[in-house]
């Protein structure tokens, strides 16, 4: 008896055990795993890897954010990752990489930046010589005359020459304009001599440290960041920048810089650069993106420039500053002469004759 209920306790066991199998696997019939019915992804699956995303360092030499330098490499900013769906952004520094031009731009040759706005004169500072041709005052008439000639044939041929003379390090990829730049003083001026005996803070161009001793007046060097002090203790007369930057640095509520003459004596042109043999690394279609959005870039700082220069000459006579019109012939008379000279000397007369068609 007690065999037979042993007998009859293992088989019981034994179908129990058979039922909790069949239902912890039930059949299926198409054959297809869990993962493919629920279209899970299985270990064995791998996603696609995220696009590098490229991060261009953009940098200008002015604090203000409300310069036009700053809206033009936003500009770049926004272009570029449109353009290129994110693949490549750019951060853009507004004086914090540096406030001195020559040591920011020489950045570019150690990686640190990849893109700056500088002025011609630090590229013929690095030895290419043609570009003090733009340190001419007078070269231009109008910004119209300056963006024919700087969007044209001569300025493709500086574009070339860059590349050439600094053997790539070195590459437009755009020209900003920064204004058209006025005399301001503690007097005003109708011709070249009415400046005869006043310390001008300049520029370090030797052409245009020539023209104002030409008509008399003392060049004096002063840094930018101290001008304010300069003219408000009487240390410099006088100066000369576009109303945008003057007002800005509110040079036009001292005593020595209420009056500006419009001398439209430079119409300037400032250089977007970058390393050229970083540009040469990217591809052909990342290399496309660049210049459009740096095209982009060209035409938001212009408008800017030009835009600013009306609302900051409005701002200075607000400020109680007192503008004046000058003899322009008189003074282009003055400049010819040292044009002349300076491409004579330098053998330039080639790139002179451009900017005058």
């Amino acid at each position: 008896m007690k065999k037979l209920l042993s007998m009859l306790l293992v088989a019981v066991m034994i179908m129990s055990l058979a039922g909790c199998a069949s239902e912890e696997a039930p059949s299926n019939e198409t054959g297809e795993t869990e993962a493919e019915t629920t279209g899970e992804t299985t270990e064995t699956e791998t996603e696609a890897p995220a696009a590098e995303v490229i991060t261009l360092r953009v940098a200008h030499n002015q604090t203000s954010l409300d310069n036009p330098y700053q809206f033009g490499l936003n500009k770049f900013a926004e272009e570029i990752a449109r353009l290129s769906g994110g693949t490549i952004v750019a951060e853009v520094f507004p004086g914090t990489l540096g406030t001195n031009e020559n040591e920011l731009a020489m950045k570019l040759t150690t990686d640190s930046v990849d893109m700056v706005v500088a002025s011609p004169g630090f590229m013929a500072g690095t030895g290419v010589q043609e570009f003090d041709l733009l340190s001419l005052l007078y070269l231009f008439d109008s910004f119209d005359h300056w963006e024919t000639t700087i969007d044209g044939e001569f300025g493709d041929t500086m574009k070339d020459l860059i590349v050439e003379k600094t053997n790539n390090d070195f590459k437009v990829v755009g020209y900003y304009s920064s204004g058209v730049r006025n005399y301001y003083g503690k007097k005003p001026i109708t011709v070249p001599s009415d400046s005869a005996g006043l310390n001008i803070r300049l520029q370090g161009s030797p052409v245009q440290q020539e023209f104002w001793k030409s008509a008399g007046a003392n060049p004096i060097s002063v840094g930018w960041a101290e001008l304010y002090q300069a003219l408000n203790t009487g240390t410099a007369d006088a100066a000369e920048n576009d109303h945008t930057n003057m007002m800005l640095q509110g040079h036009h509520t001292t005593d020595n810089g209420k009056y500006t003459s419009l001398t439209y004596h430079d119409y300037t042109t400032r250089l977007l650069l970058m390393n050229g043999h970083a540009f040469d690394k990217f591809t052909e279609e990342q290399q496309g993106w660049i210049l459009e959005a740096a095209e982009a870039s060209v035409a938001e700082e212009r408008a800017v420039t030009y835009k600013m220069l009306d609302e900051s000459r409005d701002k200075i006579l607000a400020d109680g500053g007192e503008i004046n019109e000058v003899d322009l012939e008189a003074f282009k008379t003055l400049a010819l002469p040292i044009q002349d000279k300076y491409a004579e000397e330098n053998n330039l007369q080639d790139l002179l004759e451009l900017t005058r068609k």
